[in-house]
């Protein structure tokens, strides 16, 4: 027996040795925490879930000024309407400018060195006297924690960057502050960059993406691109980038059109997802600046016609049907905050943010989350192979499917031509779903399994006039 064992211990110790490189490299995929508030990548790198599992549809709003134009009222009242309305994810910068400055006066910075934020050494909210710039920043996000929803922070916006008014040296002190400040708050993530192509100043902001990656690893890391451009296009491979963002525009069509930019898409932002989903190593990827509602046209002109609630819709569907693992929406009005009161507004906004938060399309944005997460969730992909004879542009449908489901959507509500036997479901249940008011109505079940099948939706052929087709297998 001694001399069985003694034969066998090498053997045993090949397999231990295996089995710990089967671990380390289980680790090294980031195995889940079990953490029900911290957010991390899917097993199979397609979209974010809790570290308990759970799948995390992002559902986001730009409230980019919020720390800036915001009393401590105000932000808990934003943030009541936001968690009223389904949104998990608010997207804000802590410097807008350099340096910012917010509602109450309060610098971010000495001497407009993002290396030196101006703290206050135990300082306090309740305390008037000492309440500092980030004392102001912690509360919100605090709030924010406290109605279950995460905070995408960009640390700089671009402009600054571009400007040369943060030098590589003062974004890594800056960074590093950033990560260690807020490492322990779970309502994190970080969005480098903020409307800007990665190849300004490129240094900085892989500075940034370094620095808040070894110093803050507890949160997720993107990069916010400038219009019709994404994360992908000088990221993708990068360790701190966990998820890729695009940032699809606010241009129409006929308005996209320099000479200078990489990708002509237009209003087609589930092309820029359609890039991103097929890149290696596999990443997730959103649109987290689609146009938003109620902004002109091209943005610059306030007399073009104005994007409304069916447009972010659109927006939304095209996206996540391509395979996006969320969505984020705007509005002109929100965005900035804006009040009446404002000296120089941008892009002609019209309501107060705090009437505009309750806009069409910000209301209407819970049904495509509470849609995507009726079904099985991590399976699904996106298959147009489903459907026969597809539009272009505005009459383009979208096709997902999971386990035992798919769903196409239609902007314009035009009959729809299913190839029944790539759905292949022996048995199935026919429902329309609204957009609009999250409705479903249920058409009937079937038995074809070949075939093209045309299915129809209420109402006349139009803009906006949109439903998703949903085919359940029974």
């Amino acid at each position: 027996m001694k001399l069985i064992t003694t034969k066998l211990i090498p053997f045993m110790l090949v397999c231990l040795w295996l089995v710990s490189c089967v671990e380390k490299k289980k680790e090294e995929k980031g195995n889940l925490s079990g953490d029900p508030k911290k957010l991390e990548v899917s097993e199979n790198g397609r979209y974010l879930v809790t570290g308990d599992g759970k799948p995390f549809f992002w559902l986001g709003d730009t409230g980019w000024l919020m720390f800036n134009r915001l009393t401590r009222e105000e932000a808990v009242q934003y943030l009541d309407n936001r968690k009223k309305l389904g949104f998990n994810v608010i997207q804000a910068m802590l410097l807008h400018d350099v340096p910012s400055r917010n509602v109450y006066l309060d610098s971010s910075l000495v001497h407009a060195d993002v290396s030196r934020p101006a703290v206050t050494e135990g300082s306090d909210f309740k305390d008037a006297v000492q309440y500092d710039y980030w004392d102001h920043v912690d509360y919100i996000i605090k709030q924010a924690a406290d109605r279950g929803i995460y905070m995408a922070l960009v640390p700089v916006w671009g402009t600054n960057v571009k400007e040369k008014k943060v030098k590589n040296e003062q974004a890594g002190k800056y960074a590093e502050f950033l990560g260690k400040r807020y490492k322990d708050q779970w309502n994190i993530i970080w969005l480098n960059g903020g409307d800007i192509k990665g190849s300004e100043q490129m240094q900085v902001w892989e500075t940034i993406g370094e620095t808040l990656n070894e110093n803050d690893p507890n949160h997720l890391i993107t990069f916010h691109p400038r219009g019709r451009t994404a994360s992908s296009d000088w990221f993708h491979k990068a360790d701190w980038l966990d998820f890729n963002m695009v940032q699809s525009g606010h241009r129409r069509y006929e308005q996209d059109t320099s000479k200078n930019e990489k990708n002509h898409y237009g209003q087609d932002n589930y092309k820029y997802i359609d890039v991103d989903y097929k890149l290696t190593p596999i990443k997730p990827t959103i649109d987290g600046e689609p146009s938003y509602e109620d902004i002109p046209q091209g943005l610059h002109n306030v007399k073009e016609p104005r994007w409304t609630a069916a447009d972010v819709r659109r927006y939304g569907y095209w996206s996540v049907f391509a395979g996006a693992f969320g969505y984020t929406y705007g509005h002109n009005s929100v965005m900035q905050m804006y009040k009446k009161t404002d000296p120089k507004p941008a892009y002609g906004p019209h309501d107060e943010w705090f009437k505009a938060v309750n806009a069409e399309g910000a209301t209407q944005m819970i049904y495509l989350k509470n849609l995507m997460l009726s079904r099985s969730y991590l399976d699904r992909v996106p298959d147009q192979s489903i459907i026969v004879d597809n539009g272009l542009r505005y009459n383009r449908a979208a096709a997902t499917r999971g386990n035992g489901y798919v769903m196409i959507y239609t902007y314009t509500g035009a009959p729809i031509k299913v190839d029944m036997a790539k759905v292949n479901f022996a048995k199935y249940k026919v429902s329309w779903f609204n957009p609009r008011n999250g409705g479903f109505t249920e058409v009937g079940k079937f038995e074809e399994r070949s075939g093209i099948k045309v299915f129809k939706p209420n109402g006349e052929v139009k803009d906006g006039n949109d439903w998703v087709l949903v085919i359940d297998k029974l």
